[in-house]
């Protein structure tokens, strides 16, 4: 049994810290780096979505999972803050795409949250400038 007592511990560690390991990387984490923040007047143009979602959901969070956008469409009144968390140990950035006055991140780190304030309603479309496949829209009513 002396034997035993140090292999059984070992498997128990094991699977102790496996589980630790499955059960926090199925979570999402909050925000817990520096935040970015920028509020402007925004010119809007009306544009074809072209995110993968297959309709705008309304939500003012949007988490940045898996290299994709989530949800990749929202919509939000006028005068709305959105708020992205990177929750990807990758870097990813939010950057407008059609040279408006949109979300312009800095490279955000796992954790970080960038947010944005809409004051005007239109389609903005984004992405991440590290993962131009990473896309999203805003869609900002009345």
């Amino acid at each position: 049994m002396k034997k035993a007592l140090p292999i059984i511990i070992v498997i128990l560690v094991l699977a102790i810290g496996g589980g630790m390991y499955l059960a926090n990387k199925n979570t999402t984490s909050t925000s817990s780096g520096s935040a970015n923040s920028s509020t402007a007047t925004n010119q809007a143009k009306t544009s074809t979505d072209t995110s993968k979602a297959t309709a705008p959901q309304a939500v003012d969070t949007v988490s940045i999972t898996n290299f994709s956008f989530s949800p990749a469409a929202v919509t939000v009144k006028k005068g709305t803050t959105v708020t992205w968390t990177n929750n990807d140990s990758a870097a990813h950035t939010v950057t407008e795409t059609d040279s408006l006055s949109g979300p312009k991140s800095s490279s955000l780190a796992k954790g970080q949250t960038y947010t944005f304030t809409f004051s005007t309603a239109g389609t903005y479309r984004y992405h991440c400038s590290f993962h131009p496949d990473m896309v999203g829209t805003v869609t900002v009513t009345e």
